[in-house]
């Protein structure tokens, strides 16, 4: 009998130390580095005008810049459905507050965004424009949408707010996007 206890014991024992939770990491704030440059040497004439980023972008490039760091500065929010703050958020609260932060006036949910804006191709896709999905195989409607942050001739990211893992880029590659998209908007 006491044998059995104590292989009872050690089996309760086992168990209870396998089901400590998984840490996340989504409450760390992101540091970015950059290393010092060499001062700029003095010029003894007038200089010549100097592109900067800013004369060198359209306005539609700038803002679209601008949207797309904006939502980035929220990579690892946790999600919340009708969220809108770093507590959390969900798809459509992101590209909200993205958005309005560069007085850019957006419905809240995301099947009133996929309203708004110029229906365009897959391969016309630029940074900053939005693309909806339905990820619900029994919704009739559109119930997610993200910010393209990034294009090249293979992939295309985006970024939205999962209900598993937050505020996170994606590639429109991977399955599971590739499969629920419907269509992408140029409201920018």
């Amino acid at each position: 009998m006491v044998r059995y206890l104590v292989l009872v014991f050690a089996v309760f024992l086992l168990i209870g130390c396998g089901a400590v939770k998984k840490r996340t990491t989504y409450g760390k704030s992101r540091q970015v580095t950059v290393g010092a440059s060499a001062p700029e040497p003095v010029l003894s004439s007038a200089p010549e005008e100097i592109e900067t980023p800013e004369t060198t972008l359209d306005s539609h490039t700038l803002k679209a810049e601008q949207v797309i760091n904006t939502a980035l500065s929220y990579s690892g929010v946790k999600y919340k459905y009708g969220g809108t703050t770093t507590k959390g958020m969900d798809c459509s609260g992101l590209l909200f507050i993205s958005f309005s932060k560069h007085e850019v006036d957006l419905p809240r949910t995301s099947h009133l965004m996929a309203d708004l804006g110029r229906k365009i191709r897959i391969d016309e896709v630029e940074k900053g424009d939005l693309l909806f999905f339905k990820t619900n195989s029994r919704g009739k409607r559109i119930n997610h949408v993200g910010l393209v942050v990034s294009v090249n001739e293979q992939e295309i990211k985006f970024i939205h707010a999962t209900t598993s893992r937050g505020v996170i880029v994606s590639s429109l590659r991977e399955g599971f996007w590739n499969y629920a998209f419907v269509k992408a908007t140029r409201i920018l």
